[in-house]
C-alpha cells in the first residue's frame, strides 16, 4: 500500500537579519491509518515541517527544498486555488493554542459552518446541521447552544474540542496535530488524546503528532520520529524505540521523562543547551552534548543507519538492535 505521505530530503531556511537553517535533509512517510509522532525539544523543527506540509510558511523569508508529496501530489507546486481546496478537505490542522487560531469575532458554529461550504458547497442551513453534529462528535457539552459561543466564551478544554471539530468537519484525509494538548491540565490533556485516538480510527484518518513529550507520544503513536536541530535522529516503531532507543539523544529524552520503569528513580537531564542553527550541519549536532560522542562525530556528518528493516539512526554507533518477539 502506498503512503499517503512522501518526504524527501526537505530543507527549510529563514531569511531576514539573519539565516536560520530550521529543518535539514529530513526525509518522512505517512502510511494509511497511521499516527506518526515527531518527538523533540522545542526548537527542533517540528512545528516548521507541519507547515511546510500545508504551505503555512511565510513566502517572503522562506526557502523551501525537497520533495513533499501528498496523495501523490507536489504540495510545493500547487498554486493559491489549489492549496485553497487541498486546506481542510485533503490535509487539515490543529493548532497548539486554539484561542490564537480560532477567530474571535466569530461563533464557533459560523467557524465550523464556513470551512463546510467553501470545500463542499452546502447551503448555511446543512453546513450548520454538520457543525452541530461535529461539536457532538468531539462531546462539547450543549452542543446545540455551543454553536452561538464566541472562543472567549469557552474554556481551554471546550475551545480545543471546537478545534478538533473544525479540522475535521470536511472529513481530511491526514490530520496535523501541533502539540494540541500543550497548554491544557492533566485530566483534559488525557481525555482530548483519548477523543482523538477514537476518532482517528472512527474516520480512518492518518495523523502527524507533533509533541515533545514521549508520555503523550505513546498514548497515540504507532511510529515516531525523533528530531534534534532541524534533523530525524532516528525513527522507527515507537514500541521499539521506547524500549530500546538507539540514538544517545533519543535515550537522553526517555530518561528525562517521568514513565512507568522510572517511577521512584532519579530523573536524568541532557547536559548543554541545542545549537544555534545559523548555519548547516556539518557533523553531528548532538555531539557537543552526548556523553558517549567521539572525536569522528564532530568531524563529519554522521550516516543515517538502517538499525531494522523499519527503523534508521543518524548515529555513527548505530547498529542492528535485537527486538524480542514477544514486543
Amino acid at each position: 500500500m502506498s503512503n499517503l505521505v512522501e518526504i524527501r530530503d526537505l530543507n527549510i531556511r529563514f531569511t531576514g537579519e539573519r539565516t536560520v537553517h530550521a529543518v535539514n535533509d529530513i526525509s518522512l512517510s505517512l502510511g494509511e491509518g497511521e499516527v506518526l509522532g515527531l518527538l523533540g525539544e522545542s526548537g527542533s523543527g517540528k512545528s516548521v515541517t507541519l507547515r511546510a506540509l500545508m504551505r503555512l510558511l511565510p513566502k517572503k523569508r522562506t526557502q523551501i527544498s525537497g520533495t513533499v508529496k501528498v496523495l501523490g501530489r507536489d504540495v510545493l507546486a500547487m498554486n493559491d486555488e489549489e492549496l485553497s481546496a487541498f486546506r481542510g478537505q485533503t490535509v487539515s490542522m490543529i493548532f497548539q493554542e486554539p484561542a490564537l487560531a480560532l477567530d474571535p469575532v466569530y461563533t464557533i458554529g459560523h467557524q465550523i459552518a464556513e470551512s463546510v461550504m467553501r470545500h463542499e458547497g452546502k447551503s448555511q442551513k446543512e453546513a450548520m446541521a454538520r457543525a452541530l453534529d461535529m461539536l457532538e462528535v468531539v462531546r462539547i457539552p450543549s452542543a446545540k447552544r455551543r454553536l452561538e459561543a464566541y472562543p472567549h466564551e469557552m474554556s481551554g478544554g471546550m475551545r480545543q474540542r471546537a478545534m478538533i471539530a473544525l479540522a475535521l468537519a470536511c472529513k481530511p484525509k491526514i490530520l496535523l496535530a501541533d502539540e494540541p494538548t500543550t497548554a491544557l491540565d492533566a485530566t483534559v490533556q488525557i481525555q482530548i488524546l483519548l477523543l482523538l485516538r477514537e476518532l482517528q480510527r472512527e474516520f480512518g484518518m492518518s495523523v502527524i503528532f507533533v509533541t515533545h513529550d514521549i508520555g503523550v507520544a505513546i498514548e497515540i503513536c504507532d511510529r515516531v520520529a525523533v528530531m534534534y536541530a532541524g534533523q530525524i535522529v532516528e525513527q522507527g516503531r515507537l514500541r521499539d524505540i521506547v524500549r530500546t532507543p538507539v540514538h544517545p539523544y533519543a535515550k537522553g529524552l526517555l530518561a528525562s521523562t517521568v514513565h512507568g520503569a522510572k517511577r521512584g528513580q532519579r530523573l536524568e537531564t541532557i547536559p548543554g543547551t541545542p545549537p544555534s542553527l545559523d548555519k548547516a550541519p556539518v557533523s553531528c549536532s548532538f555531539a557537543p552534548r552526548c556523553t558517549v560522542a567521539q572525536p569522528r562525530c564532530s568531524e563529519q556528518l554522521p550516516p543515517n543507519v538502517q538499525v531494522s528493516a523499519d527503523r534508521t539512526a543518524r548515529c555513527v554507533l548505530a547498529g542492528p538492535v535485537e527486538i524480542s518477539a514477544a514486543s
